[in-house]
């Protein structure tokens, strides 16, 4: 479920039934911090989340207990990690309804990820005039591998094109494709404007031309129930740390067809089946590429955060998400002086807006000093703010601990913002 905005006369208090929002803040610990003497309203979810107790509780389970190296010891820690290890294996299947557990490769994030596809399925299908697409609201870990590529195999890069209220231009991509096109690359959720981008309709598209899809699900996956299959792409990519779970760990899921064609990306143990100076035989998905030692406590963490979704109901966090972010339209709305940078129609999580006048650094230093975390940049989609004609944005991002309380917060900090540079 993601929000679509309508046009209620007044953002009135969300109060999603069933949802105990003050119970569920009770599962994170940083929630009661202060910053600045004030209590933390923390609105930078689509930088990091932060951490239930459950998956601390993982993480310290992990080492405290069970702190082995995984797969091929016979002693009885390293079973009980590698079952650990698995066992989250199996629960990101589950997560995003993959159609088997060897479709899925844990890397240290989306960006790790898609580097993964470009430098693997990328490099052995990728030749001179040919061509990546890929669109206009990009992160730059979307944009950046695929400019690699692309200059190291003489292809081109072509970007489908965005309207004014930050909504793809699907006819364009549709004249976009050509028989030189190998891949179409395209986020799911931005993490710059809150657009949630028709995916399904582009994958029928591009597969109506032979283009397999690969989405970012890096800002989508914590907000709405991600179905790879039902979503008809080739690949999804996605980062542990925005789904409440740990840094450094992620998942590449893969058609399986696809994954077996690619060649490994990195070499080392674990990857192998068998290895002689002349001539190495390469392990089956996914160990193919998992070359090393894993993040193993990562792994085992992010298979704890996606208990925690699962247990709470993505359903259920999505209509929280929804209600909240209706009363943050509208109370940042009444505004004087701010602009919201992407107006699109289907959005969800993410406000980022101006203020005549003040820099979103500006912006960004004042509400910390209220207590308020929100985040000040160009978000790693340049390409994004220039569009807009702006070098940067303040953006505010929710997740499921939010409430209206810190929405009210943050409208008064914006408020005082405004006093100051009066």
């Amino acid at each position: 479920m993601i929000h679509v905005i309508e046009d209620p006369a007044a953002g009135a208090s969300p109060r999603a039934s069933g949802y105990d929002v003050r119970a569920i803040r009770r599962d994170f610990p940083i929630l009661s911090e202060e910053v600045h003497g004030k209590p933390l309203a923390y609105l930078d979810n689509a930088a990091t989340t932060q951490k239930p107790q459950a998956v601390i509780d993982a993480l310290v389970h992990y080492y405290s207990h069970d702190n082995a190296n995984i797969h091929r010891g016979v002693h009885l820690l390293s079973q009980r990690a590698t079952d650990a290890f698995e066992g989250a294996r199996q629960k990101v299947r589950r997560f995003i309804n993959a159609s088997s557990e060897r479709e899925i490769v844990f890397v240290r994030g989306a960006t790790e990820a898609i580097n993964l596809v470009a430098q693997t399925f990328g490099r052995s299908r990728v030749r001179a005039g040919d061509e990546v697409v890929i669109s206009a609201m990009e992160h730059h870990s979307n944009i950046v591998p695929w400019q690699l590529l692309c200059e190291s195999a003489g292809a081109a890069l072509k970007v489908i094109p965005m309207n004014q209220k930050g909504e793809l231009d699907l006819a364009a991509l549709d004249g976009l494709l050509t028989p030189r096109t190998r891949l179409v690359a395209v986020v799911h959720l931005s993490n710059a404007l809150g657009t949630l981008n028709p995916v399904e309709e582009i994958a029928r598209i591009a597969h109506a031309k032979g283009v397999p899809v690969l989405v970012d699900g890096a800002q989508s996956t914590p907000h709405t129930k991600v179905d790879v299959q039902a979503l008809g792409c080739d690949f999804f990519v996605f980062s542990g740390h925005k789904v409440y779970g740990p840094t450094g760990v992620g998942v590449l899921w893969g058609k399986k067809a696809l994954l077996e064609s690619m060649p490994p990306w990195q070499g080392g143990g674990d990857m192998i089946l068998q290895v002689t100076f002349e001539k190495t035989t390469y392990n089956r998905l996914p160990y193919k590429f998992e070359a090393g030692t894993p993040s193993i406590a990562d792994v085992i963490g992010l298979g704890a955060a996606l208990d925690y979704l699962t247990n709470l109901g993505i359903d259920a966090v999505a209509a929280h998400e929804a209600a909240l972010f209706d009363y943050a339209v509208h109370a940042l709305g009444a505004i004087d002086g701010l602009r919201m940078i992407g107006t699109a129609g289907r959005r969800a999580s993410v406000l980022s807006f101006v203020l005549e006048g003040i820099h979103p650094h500006d912006i960004g230093t004042i509400l910390d000093r209220e207590g308020i975390a929100v985040r000040a940049g160009h978000h790693c989609a340049q390409p994004t703010m220039a569009f807009f004609g702006v070098d940067a944005t303040a953006r505010a991002s929710l997740g499921l601990y939010n409430t209206a309380e810190e929405i009210d917060r943050l409208a008064a900090g914006i408020q005082r913002v405004k006093e100051v540079f009066a």
